[in-house]
């Protein structure tokens, strides 16, 4: 299974958690997505947007006000 990338720079709160909840949904389950954003409350918002909805957060990172998640698809 492919993990699936995508780019939510530029956008601020609450859009990326809101197409990130979108794109999840149309991913299998178990499936990866690697998610970028700029937004500084990015952070917080996708670690409540994963202990909410069941989605694993597997990792977060940040290189110089880019942050990186990988979030695992659970079975909504």
């Amino acid at each position: 299974m492919q993990k699936q990338l995508f780019d939510f720079t530029g956008l601020k709160c609450p859009l990326p958690v809101l197409k990130a909840r979108r794109a999840l949904k149309s991913m299998a389950i178990g499936q990866l997505a690697e998610i970028t954003a700029d937004d500084p409350a990015a952070p917080i918002d996708f670690q409540h947007f994963c202990e909410t909805s069941g989605h694993m957060l597997e990792q977060q990172s940040e290189q110089d006000g880019l942050f990186t998640f990988l979030i695992r698809k659970s079975n909504e």
